[in-house]
């Protein structure tokens, strides 16, 4: 399964952009989905994730309430599974660059995810 997520930029504080990942098969139903982060000098951690039934979700302490995950699957065989991470009232801390990636249970610990998207970058500037 390949990742490829999209939607960074230069945003201000307090604003909003959302991330999306698109999934090179239609197999996301499969998988728990997340979106972690990593900014320098630190650890990639884990933001938010989905089961893969919808039914579960996580957020970290820290974007709780301001951060959304959701997943969209293909409606049609020429569109693409594709899971968004919603991210409003953005703070300074919140830069970093944003990795989507599928794997087995839904879980905090990066070694779980099997796949991962190229990263894009998020910069909250004023």
């Amino acid at each position: 399964v390949q990742l490829q997520a999209s939607g960074g930029g230069l945003v201000q504080p307090g604003g909003s952009l959302r991330l999306s990942c698109v999934a090179s098969e239609r197999t996301f139903m499969k998988y728990t989905l997340a979106w972690f982060r990593q900014s320098p000098g630190n650890e990639r951690e884990l933001v938010a994730a989905i089961s893969w039934t919808g039914g579960t979700s996580y957020y970290a302490d820290s974007v709780r309430g301001r951060f959304t995950i959701s997943k969209v699957p293909a409606a049609y065989a020429h569109e693409k599974d594709t899971v968004y991470l919603q991210m409003n009232n953005l703070r300074l801390d919140d830069t970093a660059v944003y990795y989507c990636a599928a794997g087995g249970p839904l879980s905090r610990d990066r070694d779980e995810y099997d796949y991962w998207g190229q990263g894009t970058q998020v910069t909250v500037s004023s």
